[in-house]
């Protein structure tokens, strides 16, 4: 409100809408460096008396929490709502926000919502989910972290390799090159993978590293057998139960795989699978 009691003066707003979008662009460059998802709200039309006005737009994070202005407390809980849905499905959105939902017909693909109070003023907001760069952790330099690093970079991951100084030249294909699972943690994004193929030398090391950092997927490449004896070795290594519970051990999908293109191309498959909704665990 403005000093007198009366609405805002149109450059009061300007002044208030500028530093709002700073915020905006300053949040979405920073969630973006942390590798987390959010979505973009923009009011791309609205139907007065509404606070809201087209241009108007905000971020909204995976928690709900909003960054901008997309108007007032009639429409940010449904805009919430909406945006939080359209990260997890990784579908943008048009959503028409009504005090009267169902009395005009919508335009295709528009979805109407009811606004969680009577404001008397419809605003329409496309939402756009954006997902953070995934990224691919490879621990060893033998033909399958070769292949992975290889199928990583073709699926538009960012690819970190790690690898001793004398087996860099392996792996210069990835993007980073790590000398030691120990510095891999602020690389770690909620969209991180880790897939350990050192095949035998230093595996449970690489994999406790992995494990004590906030990487949701960790997999070590190794036979049934292998598996189970790197399993036994790690249970006094102190590592909680719920990170042990995300081991894949073996890691990837059972396409009976046997060179090494091969194995990479399952695990890949079970990291595709893994973001698009397509798998749980057992």
């Amino acid at each position: 409100m403005a000093p007198g009691g009366g609405p805002p003066s149109a450059a009061r707003r300007c002044l208030t809408l500028d530093a709002m979008y700073d915020e905006y662009f300053h949040k979405a460059a920073e969630l973006l460096e942390q590798g987390r998802p959010f979505a973009t709200a923009t009011v791309v039309r609205a139907q007065a008396p509404t606070s809201g006005k087209p241009g108007d737009r905000a971020i909204v994070t995976l928690e709900g929490v909003m960054y901008g202005w997309i108007g007032g407390s009639c429409a940010q809980p449904s805009v919430v709502r909406e945006a939080r849905r359209a990260i997890v499905e990784d579908r943008s959105r048009l959503v028409r926000l009504s005090p009267t939902p169902g009395l005009d017909p919508l335009p295709p693909g528009m979805v109407e919502v009811a606004m969680t109070c009577f404001s008397g003023g419809t605003i329409e907001v496309y939402i756009e989910p954006q997902q953070p760069r995934p990224r691919l952790i490879v621990v060893g330099h033998l033909p399958v972290a070769q292949a992975l690093i290889h199928l990583g970079k073709a699926l538009a991951y960012r690819v970190i390799a790690v690898a001793a100084p004398d087996e860099r030249a392996a792996v210069a294909h990835a993007d980073e090159v790590l000398e030691s699972t120990r510095e891999i943690g602020p690389w770690v994004t909620p969209l991180t993978f880790v897939v350990v193929a050192t095949h035998g030398y230093g595996d449970e090391e690489a994999l406790a590293d992995a494990l004590r950092s906030n990487a949701p997927y960790v997999g070590l490449v190794a036979s049934p057998r292998r598996a189970r004896s790197v399993r036994d070795n790690l249970a006094p290594m102190g590592i909680p139960a719920d990170r042990m519970a995300m081991l894949r051990a073996p890691v990837g999908l059972d396409i009976q795989a046997r060179r090494g293109d091969e194995i990479a191309l399952s695990i890949m498959a079970q990291i595709t699978a893994i973001r698009r909704g397509g798998e749980t665990r057992k």
